[in-house]
């Protein structure tokens, strides 16, 4: 009743769900949506202004200010349910001056056996010395392998057990 009298209004009892029924909780601040919706929304907006912005740059004939590399970017806006769907082109610049350059892969022929020169294919076990082995060949003692694995051992062993040494203690 005082409410009424006094023309405040009572704060909601409980809180407010987001008005896009996404599930999360909305608050007045972000108009009754919550984070998440009202950052897509203003997202939204503002590609729509840089749309209408850039639609009307092109209409004027002026596109001093747009660079030959960047996408332009149309879209068509609706008024009549509020969405705009935006098309990205990708324009080839104009000059031809410079030139695009394209790193050619050389062909790599069929992977074999670095020892029996045999084709392995996928099957092949790559050794920690960095060579590619055949099934037969892959033990270290069957390809001589220079790989030093008593050192890698004793290096993964330090590194994973540091030296611990207590403080002396005072005697009493």
């Amino acid at each position: 009743m005082e409410h009424d009298e006094t023309g405040c209004q009572a704060a909601p009892e409980g809180p407010i769900l987001c008005i896009n029924n996404c599930g999360f909780f909305g608050s007045p601040a972000t108009m009754n949506m919550c984070s998440k919706c009202h950052k897509d929304m203003l997202l939204k907006q503002e590609q729509a202004k840089l749309a209408a912005s850039s639609i009307a740059n092109a209409e004027n004939g002026s596109s001093s200010n747009t660079i030959a590399n960047e996408p332009v970017a149309a879209a068509s806006v609706d008024t009549q349910l509020d969405t705009v769907e935006l098309k990205t082109i990708f324009e080839q610049p104009a000059c031809d001056s410079v030139p695009v350059a394209t790193v050619e892969k050389p062909k790599e022929g069929p992977t074999r056996c670095s020892l029996c020169k045999k084709r392995v294919g996928l099957t092949g076990f790559s050794c920690r010395c960095g060579n590619i082995f055949c099934g037969t060949h892959r033990y270290s003692d069957k390809h001589d392998c220079p790989f030093d694995y008593r050192s890698a051992a004793r290096n993964a062993i330090a590194k994973a057990n540091p030296v611990v040494k207590a403080e002396k203690l005072d005697k009493i």
